[in-house]
């Protein structure tokens, strides 16, 4: 299963995010007196595909796709140098596929903002390079080692220039996402787990007095930042959300009238993360089971097979396919989406759709 670790200065509303993310109806372990570990949590992607599905066939189980959300320490500044909690920190930073980088946005003067004022592009700025000096040091290290031998194989030589390119891209205050790297080239830094290169999403943790980037400090060069690094942002009301959760949907509706909340902000994460994974749903359905599986935007029909049981990809035939539109649309049923025309069949090397309906052909 995948993961993502929520990550942001002290006092961000790092904590908040998670609690929103999990539907905690009170806060949960604090970080204090140098404990690193991590909050962790499984969560049931939202999906009206699959809630739609479960329903059309009213299963004796259901299972939904699944994300593991990491709250992890604050990171303050030198900790890519290691200090304070850093390297405990940046371990577990290491070990998460993809980064919610939570900035705070909201003011409070009863929650001191550790530099002092409430500027979201500087503590970008900071997060952004603890991460840079964090995989730098990885590289230089790595290097070292290399240089230290007198005689290189190829092998090792082609990674020496490779990591003098990461090097490169690390000291000119970039990420290593933005490296232009082959797929060869992105399999050999696999192993150094790159905090850098991991996809990331910013979260802007507001409070219910902004109505959009505009009305946060610095709010402009946030907003360049946001456009000149590519990356998605999230606006959400990170203490407005959590209040929310104690309610009933009808009592929630009607506080949240008139305020700047209409998609819960959980919702929206929860996809947000799903999607920055690169990962998609396709769906198996039946009076047993029906089943949200995950694969990675790319994979194929055998990819599927396998997700399922390796003895289907052992066996594969064909795998019968159609898309979730076209599946509701004829009844929830294979045989009348074979009559209407819009049942397919693939083979193994077939794209899985996100949404896709699939069923496996084997024999074994």
């Amino acid at each position: 299963m995948l993961s993502c670790g929520i990550i942001g200065l002290p006092l961000s509303g790092k904590t908040t995010v998670f609690n929103v993310i999990t539907k905690a109806g009170a806060e949960v372990k604090p970080y204090a007196g140098g404990k690193t570990d991590p909050n962790r949590a499984v969560i049931d992607v939202p999906d009206a595909r699959f809630d739609s599905l479960a329903r059309a066939h009213n299963p004796r189980k259901t299972t939904p796709a699944r994300v593991e959300f990491v709250d992890l320490a604050g990171l303050s500044r030198g900790a890519g140098q290691g200090e304070g909690l850093g390297n405990s920190f940046l371990s577990f930073a290491a070990d998460a596929d993809a980064t919610l980088h939570v900035i705070r946005c909201f003011e409070n003067s009863a929650v001191e903002h550790p530099e002092g004022s409430v500027n979201p592009a500087r503590d970008w700025e900071i997060l952004e390079m603890e991460l840079i000096f964090r995989d730098l040091g990885v590289v230089e290290n790595r290097l070292g080692k290399l240089s230290a031998k007198k005689k290189l194989t190829p092998e090792e030589a082609a990674e020496a220039a490779l990591l003098r390119r990461c090097n490169d891209c690390l000291l000119d205050e970039r990420p290593l996402r933005e490296m232009e790297l082959s797929s060869e080239e992105a399999r050999s830094l696999r192993g150094f787990s790159f905090v850098t290169a991991r996809p990331r999403l910013i979260v802007l943790n507001m409070d219910e007095t902004q109505g959009g980037i505009g009305d946060v400090p610095e709010g402009a060069e946030l907003e360049r930042r946001i456009e000149r690094s590519g990356t998605r942002a999230i606006a959400i009301y990170g203490r407005l959300e959590m209040d929310l959760l104690e309610l009933s949907p009808e009592e929630a509706a009607e506080f949240s009238e008139g305020l700047p909340v209409s998609e819960p902000a959980r919702d929206r994460l929860i996809a947000g993360a799903y999607s920055i994974l690169g990962l998609i749903s396709f769906f198996t359905c039946g009076p047993d089971e029906v089943r949200a599986w995950t694969l990675r935007d790319g994979d194929s029909a055998i990819d599927a097979a396998r997700a399922i049981h390796s003895d289907l990809a052992k066996g594969f035939i064909r795998a019968q396919v159609v898309s979730y539109d076209d599946y509701a649309a004829n009844g929830n049923s294979f045989a009348s989406c074979r009559d209407a025309g819009v049942l397919r069949l693939e083979g193994r090397g077939y794209r899985v759709g996100d949404g896709d309906v699939i069923e496996i052909r084997f024999n074994i």
